[in-house]
């Protein structure tokens, strides 16, 4: 007979201040998404029984329902029927660098995979042609990809490159990323030009990402360039906010 799962949120240091202005469910829900961003709860692992939990803490179950309710909301655990409340992976926190997400998903430790849904040449339109400095209507390359991390999709990257820049295999498209690529072709990347927005999700939009439709995504457009100053891509990426976002690094100028 298999022993039962052991709690994982046993061995951590959970506690509330009940002298804080800060709602004890509020605590509890910062201290499990610590855990969380730490790897101390890792994917995959089960969270015991809310009552347990609550015991333990001396806190009400509603309190601790809330507390779980929270991270539901933000993506970090899932209740599945049958099996109970699951880790499921922490945000993505991207630097805002000319770096490329499967190297942002591999450091975090996210197991990057990649869907290749289309690799083709198309005319380029007005806003294509504009980033890469070349004619409208011209031949350039697009591909298209569902980037996944955990078995679970995270964006969807259209990119359009110049023809001819080098080889776009689509095997090798699918298993690593777009500037792994363009770096072993021999091309420096330099700088980017960088735009990030948000807006809803479409039904298509959330079928694809696996969201409801209204959802929240963020988008970055990005023309990067090379040590030339030549536009070697132009990227139109789609984010699901709730696995996603974005950090800034501001200074205070003198």
């Amino acid at each position: 007979m298999p022993k039962p799962e052991v709690d994982p949120t046993v061995s951590l240091r959970l506690g509330v201040d009940r002298t804080s202005p800060v709602p004890l469910y509020f605590q509890l829900s910062q201290q499990l998404e610590t855990a969380i961003e730490r790897g101390e709860l890792t994917p995959g692992s089960l969270l015991g029984n809310e009552i347990e939990l609550a015991g333990r803490l001396g806190l009400s179950r509603p309190t601790v329902r809330q507390a779980i309710q929270s991270l539901v909301d933000k993506g970090l655990l899932v209740r599945r029927r049958g099996v109970g409340t699951q880790v499921v992976h922490s945000q993505v926190k991207r630097p805002m660098e000319l770096t490329s997400l499967y190297d942002d998903l591999e450091a975090a430790g996210q197991r990057p995979a990649t869907r290749l849904l289309a690799n083709t040449l198309v005319p380029a339109s007005a806003e294509v042609a504009a980033a890469l400095g070349v004619a409208e209507g011209s031949e350039v390359h697009r591909i298209e990809r569902l980037r996944l991390a955990h078995g679970e999709p995270v964006a969807h990257l259209r990119n359009h490159l110049p023809v001819g820049l080098f080889d776009l295999d689509g095997d090798r498209l699918e298993s690593t990323g777009l500037y792994r690529l363009m770096r072993a072709a021999g091309i420096t990347l330099h700088s980017a030009r960088q735009s990030v927005g948000a807006r809803t999700a479409t039904a298509a939009e959330g079928d694809r990402l696996d969201e409801r439709e209204g959802a929240p995504l963020l988008t970055m457009r990005r023309t990067t360039f090379d040590d030339t100053g030549r536009a070697v891509e132009y990227g139109d990426h789609t984010y699901r906010a709730s696995r996603y976002s974005f950090e800034f690094q501001l200074l205070v100028r003198s």
